[in-house]
């Protein structure tokens, strides 16, 4: 459905199902240079739960209209206005890699709107390499790339897709490469500049589950472990010979690993 956010219009798929005043929410955010149908599986599944679906688009993603946002916290702010816009008063919040960051800052800074959160494919801090981050602000091919390689576990790479049909690269690549100048660049530099993570951690009242990927080379497991150790009601879901992309290589096991805190 399209909404109007601060005056723009702005894309929020719902799984497929009107909401229902009253229901819980469930709001997913994607990644870097991605948009909503990396939450096609889960939304719907979840819509036909009774849930109230926010598969957001991001300003300047998608098919959302706008500027991009240049840092996490003010997409966390962006993501409040999308719930009051849609009259949903609290929400189950999950996000992806740098989306992973924003249901955190929005967690741990709104901790009323929140009942649970979860973070897929994340580590806090979230670097990203020199030349990864000096390719994608010179809008070079490279750059998605990078991203599309070292997203996907070695095994991901030979293949394997749970979807039949579909080729895991290919299907990431053409992904990053609808996504607008600069949009890239924008998104990953919010990851490198967002630094204060650890210490809102302390802030995170609900309840918190963390999907990993054993394989991840974007966040590796081993910088996830702090973040984990310091969310007070935090629990680790680890997806063995699974990468960084895991809404891409393992969306069965991931929805599974949802479907628990619901």
């Amino acid at each position: 459905m399209y909404i109007d956010v601060d005056s723009k219009k702005t894309y929020v798929a719902t799984g497929s199902k009107d909401h229902v005043e009253g229901n819980l929410g469930m709001t997913f955010i994607h990644g870097t240079g991605m948009d909503h149908t990396v939450w096609t599986l889960a939304g719907r599944h979840f819509a036909r739960k009774g849930l109230n679906i926010h598969a957001v688009d991001l300003p300047g993603h998608g098919r959302s209209g706008g500027s991009v946002i240049d840092s996490i916290e003010g997409m966390a702010d962006w993501v409040i206005s999308v719930l009051d816009a849609t009259g949903q008063d609290k929400t189950i919040i999950v996000g992806h890699s740098m989306g992973s960051l924003v249901a955190f800052d929005l967690a741990a800074r709104y901790p009323d709107r929140v009942d649970t959160l979860v973070m897929v494919g994340t580590s806090i801090p979230m670097p990203v390499g020199e030349v990864l981050l000096n390719s994608a602000k010179d809008d070079l091919d490279v750059a998605k790339e990078m991203v599309n390689f070292w997203s996907h576990s070695q095994a991901a790479h030979l293949g394997g897709s749970q979807v039949p049909g579909t080729w895991m690269i290919g299907k990431l690549q053409r992904l990053l490469e609808r996504s607008g100048p600069g949009v890239i660049y924008n998104d990953l530099k919010a990851c490198q500049d967002y630094t204060s993570g650890i210490e809102r951690s302390k802030d995170i009242a609900c309840p918190t589950l963390l999907i990993l990927g054993e394989d991840d080379f974007m966040t590796p497991v081993t910088n996830s472990k702090s973040l984990a150790e310091n969310i007070p009601q935090s629990r680790t879901v680890m997806l063995p010979n699974c990468g960084h992309a895991i809404v891409n290589e393992a969306p069965n096991e991931m929805l599974d690993a949802i479907a628990t805190v619901v």
